[in-house]
């Protein structure tokens, strides 16, 4: 009786000090947390220059494997990649600083325009039945908290890559070093590994790389027609800043389902200080494009390499969104992935055992 009363005395201090170790950890961050920050800044290039790698490596693989030589297959993907995003960014680069720019000098009529839309749908709504209004008025004050957080993200986020950009020029050697030692690097990860957890490794590795990479290729390839095709359409339509708001369109595409409608918002909003006609444009723009990414583009090139249903998605779309914001929109599908892999090789795992 006095053994298990002391065991569970035992346990009780275990899990306190637990607690109490937890609890000062957080009141310390202050002191812990720039280190990361600064460790996790440094390690950023590298951890961009692993995405690229693996997303080239399959098409030094695919080169190599009719009869190219690996030395020059390398050169050869290398080149066309970053010798297309060099020749993109120096055609796209004056335009776009100048649309920016031009956007910049427009934000006050933009802004007096929307004060204008606000008192009127205030004078409007004054007349509505008790409660009406109040909620109208709080919808208001909820999506202008949304709109702020949103751009003051986007903001700080365009400010930290320019001044990154010493950083990101060395992303394309870590690259080109990345794809020629490849093996070592795959060797040398297997070295210090325990050689238990090799061939479940080899085998869970390979499912992800199956499901998560195919599915990454396919979207960002696609989210590059849909760029494409944004920016085409809308300088045919005479939208302005066409380049800047096509790009828009084009990044958040990688979001399924809720992407191209946040895309599409900045469009409709410069679109609706112009005329409510360029505004139905813009909106059969967004239909017409969702609707070959749908039906065309992400059946043909994307396929159904994740299995997993739109429920599923929708709902880590929801949480990424609520816990890491635009960040985690992006990266909730492939987590989503990953987590339902990992359940499949425990479930396997138990099973056999």
């Amino acid at each position: 009786m006095k053994d298990s009363s002391f065991k569970w005395f035992y346990r009780f201090g275990l899990l306190l000090l637990a607690l109490l170790c937890i609890l000062v950890f957080f009141k310390v961050q202050f002191l812990w947390l720039p280190v990361i920050y600064m460790f996790l800044k440094a390690l950023l290039p590298f951890f961009i220059a692993a995405f690229i790698t693996y997303l080239l490596h399959p098409l030094i693989e695919k080169t190599h494997d009719k009869g190219v030589p690996r030395p020059l297959a390398i050169l050869l993907i290398y080149i066309i990649f970053f010798g297309g995003i060099g020749f993109g960014a120096y055609k796209s680069y004056p335009i776009f600083v100048e649309q920016v720019k031009d956007l910049n000098e427009q934000l006050p009529h933009f802004t007096n325009t929307y004060r204008h839309w606000v008192e009127s749908i205030h004078d409007r709504t004054t007349s509505l039945p008790n409660g009406v209004h109040e909620k109208i008025e709080g919808s208001i004050d909820d999506v202008e908290a949304t709109l702020n957080v949103w751009l003051t993200k986007v903001a700080e986020g365009l400010k930290s890559l320019i001044t990154s950009f010493l950083i990101l020029i060395i992303i394309p050697f870590i690259v080109f070093y990345m794809l020629k030692d490849f093996s070592s690097i795959k060797n040398a990860t297997a070295y210090v590994t325990p050689k238990k957890w090799h061939k479940p490794g080899e085998r869970f590795l390979s499912d992800v790389n199956e499901s998560l990479g195919n599915y990454i290729r396919g979207q960002f390839f696609v989210c590059l027609i849909i760029g494409v095709i944004a920016t085409a359409a809308l300088w045919f339509f005479h939208v302005p800043y066409a380049l800047l708001l096509g790009f828009i369109i084009g990044v958040t595409n990688i979001i399924p389902y809720f992407g191209p409608i946040i895309g599409a918002v900045p469009a409709a909003i410069i679109a609706a200080t112009i005329s409510i006609k360029l505004v139905i444009t813009i909106v059969i723009i967004i239909f017409v494009l969702q609707f070959l990414e749908g039906n065309v583009l992400s059946p043909l090139i994307v396929g159904k390499s994740l299995h997993i249903h739109p429920l599923f998605i929708m709902l880590a779309l929801l949480l990424g969104g609520e816990f890491g914001g635009v960040l985690g929109l992006i990266l909730a599908v492939p987590i989503l992935a990953v987590i339902k892999i990992s359940i499949l090789h425990i479930r396997s795992y138990t099973l056999k055992h």
